[in-house]
């Protein structure tokens, strides 16, 4: 069973290629929240609904400001044919090489299998986890969940700049 990381906890740190020359880290993405979706793999059946949703819905996380990025151990081409395929507007990391290393950051590795668990993390403009949701693999999360922590987590920032 996973060890996800829980709200509270500071983000771990990483830099993942989108393409072979294009990579993204997430101390790119400060001060803005970030919803890391962490997926089994590229054209499974789950894996296609759920990234598929995901992209349907980039406009309400957009509304927030969010950046929203896939990640999974499949390669950059994997996925690059991938997100193609699907019409993704939404960057896919490939944890690839060394296999699995943020997922096992972030406990959302599945050693046995060598595969991400299906995970939802949604991390404040600070760099922490406010919101993280282990889902059993062979079920789609959804995106109520992280939608809610979303707008909950855009109140409370503009509750603090109204005070």
């Amino acid at each position: 069973m996973a060890n996800i990381l829980k709200p509270g906890v500071r983000a771990p740190e990483f830099t993942l290629h989108v393409t072979p020359e294009q990579t993204i880290s997430l101390s790119e993405l400060k001060d803005r929240p970030v919803i890391l979706i962490f997926y089994p793999a590229d054209w499974s059946p789950v894996c296609s609904d759920e990234t598929a949703l995901f992209n349907e819905i980039l406009p309400e996380f957009r509304k927030h400001k969010a950046e929203l990025l896939g990640i999974s151990v499949d390669g950059y081409w994997c996925h690059d044919a991938f997100a193609k395929n699907s019409h993704l507007h939404y960057p896919l990391l490939s944890d690839f090489e060394p296999k699995g290393e943020v997922a096992k950051k972030y406990g959302v590795y599945r050693e046995k299998d060598g595969i991400c668990e299906r995970a939802l993390f949604l991390i404040d403009k600070d760099g922490r986890i406010v919101w993280s949701y282990l889902s059993p693999i062979a079920e789609n999360p959804g995106a109520d969940g992280v939608l809610e922590a979303l707008e909950n987590l855009t109140k409370k920032e503009q509750q603090t700049i109204a005070a």
